[in-house]
């Protein structure tokens, strides 16, 4: 970019925001638009009002666009995207150049931005018309919303071989296939963090004493399941189970009814204290079985962690042969899975995590996927230049 030059300016729009305090969008519009702004580029995150601290205008250098929205299940997405596309579109005072836009059931309003005149690349993730938590009605609009992705936008992003396939088989749609990253910072397990201890310190957990689950608590990521098999298994060795989900209030009381006392809840936990349990568990647990790749599985491996993974073809294409694979819809599996890592030699222990960190460098590593991501608003910027 030659001196003086105005910064191309990026849209990163469908999110909740960042900083990042929910789940796998949000790991990627935070660590995207930091290393964007490292690398020369203006970047501008939108956010919904209930999940941006209030006054927060300014992330890791990126600038915060922040917009009301209605705060519900079905709602919440819909009509943030909508008030950021209308706001996208009609900003004369910092045009954007290209825009990234997330969730496949936001391609109806990719339309709005190419009007403007902005080139939108949209990210589908997975196949989300599968997710248990949508109704009938719900599932309608994601079908829809999957086929109108593959002609609305200027270019499909998918995070997973399998994700790439489909969009190609079903509908003849090229994508882009791009998936999340990874960069590990471990921190020590008698580190302080928010509340001047360290986690394990409070949740009463020893390094390499305990197992560690990660995700949004919905029946299609099976925590339940999870919690089940889990009591099928001997000994005394914690189990942390760490996620939370709005509008999922029953589901989730009745799983913690179902628990027994080794099964810890401590709700959902972000930054140094994520950090902090991802660096000393025993092994992780990925129990997902819709979408493409899932951030937290990769954050796992980069951190060297011992991998027990829920049998789908996106979750194997992630871990690859180095993990025990189990099948959530049968607890004896998972219980088993656990039993044979709780029975394995110390130097069988170090050869996993040494191979799932491994795997993660190579394949995962976040300057990886941020040269794909550039390389993409490159060419968008590039054609928006074309049209002029």
């Amino acid at each position: 970019m030659s001196a003086g030059a105005r910064k191309p300016h990026v849209a990163l729009l469908g999110s909740r925001g960042i900083p990042n305090r929910y789940g796998g969008y949000e790991t990627l519009m935070e660590e995207l638009a930091a290393r964007l702004v490292e690398r020369g580029w203006r970047v501008t995150v939108y956010g919904r009002r209930h999940a941006v601290p209030h006054g927060l205008t300014e992330h890791r250098g990126a600038q915060l666009r922040v917009l009301p929205t209605l705060a519900t299940k079905h709602l919440d997405t819909p009509v943030h995207t909508l008030l950021s596309t209308l706001d996208a579109a009609l900003d004369r005072g910092a045009p954007f150049d290209a825009a990234l836009v997330v969730n496949s059931a936001n391609a109806l309003f990719v339309p709005i931005l190419r009007t403007a005149g902005i080139p939108t690349a949209l990210h589908v993730d997975g196949i989300e018309k599968r997710r248990a938590k949508w109704g009938r009605f719900g599932r309608f609009v994601y079908a829809v919303s999957e086929r109108l992705a593959c002609v609305v936008a200027d270019a499909l992003v998918t995070d997973a071989e399998v994700i790439r396939r489909h969009y190609e088989e079903r509908y003849g749609a090229d994508s882009v296939p791009i998936a999340y990253g990874v960069e590990p910072r471990p921190l020590a397990a008698d580190a302080p963090v928010d509340d001047g201890r360290s986690v394990l310190a409070r949740l009463g957990v020893e390094p390499r004493r305990y197992l560690l689950y990660v995700s949004r608590f919905e029946p299609e990521n099976n925590p339940h399941r999870v919690v089940e098999a889990y009591g099928r298994v001997g000994g005394d060795m914690p189990l942390v189970m760490v996620g939370s989900a709005p509008y999922a209030g029953r589901f989730i009381d009745e799983m913690k009814a179902a628990a027994d006392d080794r099964v810890l809840f401590p709700g959902a936990i972000y930054g140094d204290g994520y950090r902090q349990l991802l660096s000393h568990a025993f092994a992780y647990v990925q129990a997902t079985e819709v979408g493409g790749t899932h951030p937290a599985l990769v954050e796992a491996m980069g951190y060297g962690n011992a991998l027990l993974v829920n049998e789908a073809p996106e979750n194997r294409e992630v871990a690859g042969d180095d993990a025990l694979y189990f099948r959530a819809a049968e607890p004896a599996t998972f219980a088993a899975a656990v039993e044979a890592l709780l029975a394995a030699s110390p130097a069988e222990m170090a050869r996993r995590r040494t191979a799932a960190a491994a795997r993660a460098e190579r394949l995962y590593s976040w300057p990886r996927v941020v040269d794909r991501y550039e390389a993409l608003f490159r060419r968008l910027v590039a054609s928006r230049r074309d049209l002029k």
